[in-house]
């Protein structure tokens, strides 16, 4: 399929404005996983047909992969991405206020990179009409068969001295419904968001959080969520030791690395000037290695022990298995999907599962930071 996809898919979305694309490609999605006729057939082609059982965070993942957050802002596909055999779904971001984001067109694409251009400005329902809309989607399909993930962000309107009580008051009122919570301090699209990825401002909204989750988990009599910070490329080699230690120290669970990149590559063509040349953050196949370098810091500041998820420009299994072999324990894609096509779960996981073997592995926690492992025995 993911030939086919390349063959004709590709061809034909390249047709189109990027962002109707998108929402074209929600919608197929949601029909096709909303009655048995197409859902089981869909099931059968993409599922993978192998797992990779890992834990994290005291939860049971079938494999390390799932979808990256911005692809379903909304909440509106979630049987679907189940439907494609993903092993986790982050689902916004979602901020306190309901929001159109930026004027468009906002999203803009090259296809000889493979990368994406947006300046979305999280576009989003609200963490009302979110919550409205996720009791409705568990009230009749139940818990999603995966883990959810809920991207918390900030809204506009909200001055940044209020920022806590923001991303606080959205993780209240979506807590019920998801199963890990990523506090989104990295956007290059929300003015003046990237500020909160300073100590003392990060560490407010962590605790605002933290706080409303022990109320919560005391209420429900159960554990608390996790709560994890999603960063920035940009971060020099101080910012990022800096916002490491804090998440560390206020309770974060883990850390995303990263978010988009508002940095370029040199164009190869002029579909890349074209899109390059446009304000917003770069995600894609030019991602890749940066955010993977990411990964590597990130162990070694934390010496291996601090949860990582990493994303950025995964498109094959062999992207994957570079981030999970610099320290990442799961890894997500979201231009992925674009280029590559729904297909690209089933393969990267059995591209993972040869990896595996190749390297006389037995699990995925053995190859989470392996590079560094052998880096230390030469």
């Amino acid at each position: 399929m993911g030939l086919a996809f390349r063959l004709f898919g590709r061809p034909f979305l390249a047709l189109q404005d990027s962002e109707k694309a998108h929402l074209r490609a929600i919608n197929l999605l949601k029909f096709f996983s909303s009655n048995p006729l197409t859902r089981v057939p869909m099931r059968l082609l993409y599922n993978p047909k192998k797992t990779i059982p890992v834990k994290f965070l005291g939860a049971d993942y079938k494999h390390p992969f799932g979808l990256a957050a911005g692809m379903d802002k909304k909440a509106e596909a979630i049987r679907g991405w189940e439907t494609l055999g993903l092993g986790f779904i982050e689902i916004g971001g979602i901020t306190e206020l309901e929001q159109e984001g930026n004027q468009k067109p906002r999203m803009f694409r090259s296809n000889t990179s493979k990368s994406l251009v947006n300046r979305m400005g999280f576009n989003n329902p609200g963490s009302e009409k979110t919550a409205l809309q996720l009791k409705r989607h568990f009230d009749k399909h139940g818990r999603p068969n995966v883990p959810l993930w809920i991207n918390l962000g900030k809204s506009k309107l909200t001055p940044l001295e209020q920022s806590a009580s923001d991303y606080s008051t959205t993780f209240e009122r979506l807590w019920v419904y998801g199963d890990v919570f990523v506090i989104n301090v990295s956007s290059p699209n929300t003015p003046n968001l990237r500020e909160l990825q300073n100590d003392e401002e990060l560490a407010k909204i962590i605790n605002a959080c933290q706080e409303a989750n022990e109320k919560l988990a005391s209420q429900h009599l159960c554990n608390k969520k996790p709560i994890l910070v999603k960063i920035a490329p940009e971060l020099d080699d101080v910012q990022l030791k800096l916002v490491v230690n804090t998440a560390m120290a206020n309770g974060c669970d883990g850390i995303v690395a990263t978010n988009t990149t508002t940095s370029r590559p040199e164009p190869n063509s002029n579909s890349d000037m074209k899109a390059f040349a446009e304000t917003g953050g770069l995600s894609g196949e030019p991602l890749n290695h940066l955010s993977t370098e990411f990964i590597k810091k990130i162990y070694q500041i934390s010496k291996g022990e601090w949860p990582i998820i990493g994303v950025g420009g995964i498109m094959n299994a062999d992207d994957a298995w570079e981030k999970i072999t610099a320290g990442a324990t799961l890894i997500q894609a979201y231009s992925g999907f674009v280029f590559e096509g729904a297909g690209l779960t089933k393969s990267i996981v059995h591209g993972l599962v040869k990896k595996l073997n190749q390297h006389g592995l037995s699990s995925l926690e053995e190859a989470v930071g392996l590079s560094h492992k052998k880096e230390a025995l030469d």
